[in-house]
C-alpha cells in the first residue's frame, strides 16, 4: 500500500522555520501500530493521520502522534492538518470542525491565518520556584514571584515565568529532575516564557514525549495565556492579542498569535509547506 504524506512548518510564514509536521491525508487501513511507527520514522515533534470523521458536523478525523505515544490534541497538528486539507479542497474556507480524541476543534480561516478554540482550560498543582529553578537551571531569582503550575487544555505544562529572554534562553530541562519532581500518572511539559508587552518570548521541554525542544507548542499557548492572566502578566480584556515567540534558541522562530475573547482563547498561525512524498508498506 502507498500513502502519501506532505510536511509543512507552521506558525511561520517562512520555510525552514516554525515547527514541522508531516500529515498523511488519506490514512485508511493504518492501524494504531503501524501509525505510531510511522511517526517514529519521522521523528518530528508530531505526525497527523487523518481518517473519515466519527462526530457529526467534523469534515475528517486526525489522529496525532509523536514519535513514543498518541496526543488527545495539539496545536500545531491543528492547524497543519487543517491548513493541508483546505489546500486539498476537503474543508470549507468559512471554517471548519476537526474531530480530535480530546473531542471537536473548531478552526476559523483568517486570510492566511488559521485559528483554533482551545479546548477547556484546567489548572493544575502549583510548585515553589525554588523547585522549579533547580528543575530548569537557573537561579531562583531568575523566576518571577509568581508560583509555578502545572495549567492544561488536553496536554498537561508546567508553566514558569522567568525574568527574561535570558534566562529563558539558559533554561534546560532533565528528564530524570522532571520525573523527580512530577511523580503524576500523565506526563507533563516544561514551559519557560518571559513576559514581554505584545506577549511572551517563550521555550517549552517535554522529555517524557520523546521531545528534547518543541519549537512552537499551539496546545500550551491558551494555557499559557490562561496562565499570565490569572498572575497579571498581561492584560485580560476581551479583544486583546499577543504573540508568543517560540523556537528562537532552536533556530526555528515561531509566531503564535494569541485572540483573548469573551468566550475562550485562540490561537493562530501561519503555515508553509516544504515537502512531500510516499510511504511504501
Amino acid at each position: 500500500m502507498h500513502y502519501r504524506y506532505r510536511i509543512v512548518d507552521v506558525f511561520t510564514e517562512n520555510k525552514l522555520e516554525g515547527n514541522p509536521l508531516a500529515v498523511f491525508p488519506n490514512a485508511n487501513g493504518l492501524d494504531d501500530a503501524t501509525m505510531q511507527k510511522l511517526a517514529k520514522e519521522l521523528n518530528l515533534s508530531e505526525t497527523t493521520f487523518v481518517q473519515p470523521p466519527t462526530r457529526e458536523g467534523c469534515v475528517a478525523r486526525v489522529r496525532i502522534f509523536t514519535p513514543t505515544r498518541e496526543m488527545r490534541f495539539a496545536g500545531h497538528p491543528t492547524i497543519g492538518t487543517g491548513w493541508v486539507l483546505l489546500k486539498e479542497g476537503r474543508a470549507p474556507s468559512s471554517g471548519f470542525v476537526l474531530d480530535e480524541l480530546i473531542g471537536p476543534v473548531p478552526v476559523r480561516v483568517d486570510g492566511d491565518l488559521l485559528w483554533l478554540d482551545t479546548p477547556p482550560i484546567r489548572f493544575g498543582t502549583q510548585f515553589t520556584t525554588s523547585a522549579c529553578a533547580g528543575l530548569i537551571g537557573v537561579a531562583e531569582e531568575d523566576l518571577l514571584p509568581v508560583p509555578p503550575q502545572i495549567v492544561s487544555a488536553g496536554n498537561p505544562n508546567l508553566f514558569i515565568a522567568l525574568r527574561s529572554r535570558a534566562a529563558v534562553d539558559q533554561a534546560s530541562v532533565e528528564l530524570a529532575a522532571l520525573r523527580a519532581l512530577h511523580t503524576g500518572p500523565e506526563p507533563i511539559c516544561v514551559f519557560v516564557f518571559a513576559p514581554e508587552p505584545t506577549g511572551a518570548y517563550s521555550r517549552m521541554f517535554a522529555p517524557e514525549h520523546g521531545i528534547i525542544e518543541d519549537p512552537a507548542t499551539g496546545s500550551a499557548t491558551g494555557p499559557l495565556a490562561a496562565y499570565m492572566v490569572a498572575n497579571h502578566l498581561c492584560a485580560s480584556t476581551p479583544g486583546t492579542r499577543l504573540i508568543s515567540e517560540q523556537g528562537v534558541k532552536m533556530g526555528r522562530r515561531s509566531l503564535l498569535h494569541i485572540l483573548i475573547n469573551g468566550t475562550g482563547i485562540e490561537v493562530g498561525g501561519a503555515v508553509a509547506p516544504v515537502a512531500s512524498g510516499t510511504f511504501d508498506l
